[in-house]
């Protein structure tokens, strides 16, 4: 009987944990694609702005690149 009563408890708990650990997940992609938006954004303001030209503008982009996989491999 107590065998019983511990998978139903552990069924009930489950269910919650794993709509929170989706919400949680969604809520950090959300964030995430905030600050990509935002990035995005700067560089865009600076290339149309005038002050650089096509060479400095994709060395700009790279150098964003090489930010984003650094801090990619940082999460791992």
């Amino acid at each position: 009987m107590e065998l019983k009563k511990n998978k139903e408890v552990n069924k009930s708990f489950e269910q919650p944990l794993d709509a929170m650990l989706r919400d949680v997940r969604m809520d950090e992609r959300r964030n995430r694609a905030e600050l990509m938006a935002s990035r995005l954004n700067v560089l865009a303001w600076k290339i149309n702005s005038g002050e650089l030209n096509h060479v400095e503008a994709a060395e700009l982009l790279r150098e964003e690149s090489l930010k984003i996989q650094h801090q990619a491999q940082e999460l791992h």
